[in-house]
């Protein structure tokens, strides 16, 4: 490990690499702070330029793209509340209510050293524990797999307020309902299209998350009477645009930012789960371990809140190169498309990476460090200025969400029909909302939805239509237990923390 290591950097630290990280990370951030574009995007389209290149200088540029893509993604989350990737929802439930409060520098700041914290950890774990790691993602199966999403769709008790669990349930369910508009992979049936040619291929994501935040934020703007930013003096504006951070609101954030870190990271780990699933699961553990006082302020700007799915993100991010590197299984649509880039350079991903090409292998490990530092070094100057976002006039922001929203959707897909029913979403949402009932489980079900039917088709094909291997299977089992205890935890726990309380004042 230790000749892998050295390998890794004098490979990275060649000038054109060098530059080539640098690139990366700024053009990576750069992509993902525009909303509707992620990080597949931002690969996809710098594929063609790495054909020239030395396979571990290609990689090396697809990587900071990359991780700096996510790195960037927070922005217009926590600034506009458009989350354009399904691993910066979680993101926006905290950072935009903090933003608005008037603290917009520094959330865009948490984010930048929780995104930092969390990626160098992750890296870390990357260097020592891939190959270990590599045997324990193998071995999940889809029951697994199916238990672990019913396990991330527990995160919806984190969304839920005082009262509010059945509406988070309900929502829940009606997003994991329209992951199922479309035709049928399988069997080729169309499921819930009503006859019309543009849902054959169901509902974007992108589609779904503007409608849901960016225009139903846009909305509320313009139904609220009081003003909003217009009238903001320098003094306020430069008061906002600060990122400082103090050093009890970092020490109270730094528990959070090393279990997501730990928690991200293995969940990247798994094949297939990446930073949202990662960014969620964070957020709810982050919820359920905070006390009563502090657990009241999720969802409506808690440091906290906005410091664990940044983490977790991250950290998954860097987590997804395990079953990459080591597996040739991609973890995330994004390394899916960096798959491909690899046997376009003749390289066969897997156990044999190590032996046949280590300097590819070490160079994009040893890179993130760099990666890391780059994407620290070249956001936080620029977080005065994106601050100042939250500052313009309502007349001004308004339609640039809207946009910026009918454009992200159109690009994608080319068809008005998306905006037209953007449109009749964010009416829909509207109505929710202001019903008190919360998008982000709607989110959840939808992004979760398709992977959870996936696996239980699999795992019911595998034991012959029966539901037992939930039980058969002891890590199914496992899991199933966990998630069990997560759901009841809530309520058993004050019981418990009551009867202690009980036993202690009778033993005194």
């Amino acid at each position: 490990m230790l000749n892998g290591m050295l390998t890794g950097i004098t490979t990275t630290l060649i000038p054109i690499n060098i530059a080539m990280v640098l690139l990366g990370c700024f053009v990576g951030s750069f992509i993902g702070m525009l909303p509707g574009l992620g990080p597949i995007t931002a690969v996809a389209l710098m594929i063609p330029v790495t054909y020239g290149l030395d396979p571990a200088t290609g990689m090396v540029l697809l990587a900071g793209l990359y991780y700096g893509a996510i790195f960037g993604g927070s922005t217009c989350s926590i600034l506009i509340n458009a989350p354009g990737e399904a691993a910066t929802v979680a993101t926006a439930i905290d950072g935009y209510p903090l933003a608005q409060q008037g603290y917009p520098g520094k959330a865009l700041a948490i984010a930048a050293y929780c995104s930092f914290s969390g990626g160098t950890i992750a890296v870390v774990f990357l260097m020592v524990a891939a190959p270990a790691l590599a045997i324990v993602a193998k071995s999940f199966q889809s029951s697994d797999y199916f238990m672990l999403m019913v396990m991330g769709l527990t995160a919806v008790s984190a969304f839920a307020g005082k009262g509010g669990m059945l509406k988070s349930l309900l929502m829940t369910v009606l997003g994991l309902m329209l992951a199922t508009i479309g035709t049928d992979q399988i069997s080729g049936v169309q499921r819930y299209t009503f006859g019309s040619i543009n849902l054959l291929d169901g509902i974007s994501f992108l589609l779904l998350a503007m409608a849901t935040f960016a225009l139903t934020e846009a909305m509320f703007l313009v139904l609220r009477r009081e003003k909003v930013s217009d009238d903001l003096d320098v003094k306020s504006i430069s008061k906002w645009s600060s990122f400082k951070v103090t050093k009890k609101e970092f020490k109270f954030i730094l528990p959070s930012i090393l279990r997501s870190s730990v928690l991200g990271f293995f969940i990247g780990v798994l094949p297939g789960s990446g930073g949202t699933l990662g960014s969620f699961l964070s957020y709810g553990m982050e919820r359920n371990l905070a006390p009563p006082k502090e657990r009241e302020k999720f969802g409506k700007g808690s440091l906290r809140g906005l410091a664990a799915p940044e983490t977790g993100n991250n950290a998954a991010s860097s987590g997804s190169f395990v079953p990459l590197l080591t597996l040739g299984i991609p973890g995330s649509g994004t390394t899916a498309v960096m798959l491909g880039a690899l046997i376009a350079y003749g390289i066969e991903p897997g156990p044999r990476m190590f032996v046949d090409r280590p300097e590819v292998f070490w160079a994009v490990i040893m890179s993130m460090y760099l990666g890391n530092i780059f994407l620290l070094v070249l956001n936080l100057p620029l977080i005065p200025y994106f601050a100042r976002l939250i500052a313009i006039p309502r007349t001004i922001l308004v339609p640039a969400i809207f946009f910026f929203s009918f454009i992200g959707v159109y690009l994608v897909t080319f068809n008005t029909f998306d905006i037209y029913m953007m449109i009749l979403i964010a009416v829909c949402a509207l109505i929710m909302r202001l019903l008190g009932y919360p998008m982000a489980p709607l989110l959840l079900g939808f992004i979760l939805g398709g992977l959870m039917e996936d696996n239980l088709r699999r795992s019911l094909t595998i034991y012959d239509g029966s539901m037992r291997f939930l039980w058969e299977r002891p890590l199914t089992l496992a899991i199933m237990i966990l998630t069990i205890l997560i759901v009841l935890a809530p309520f058993i726990g004050p019981v418990i923390k009551d009867f202690f309380k009980k036993s202690l004042s009778r033993s005194n």
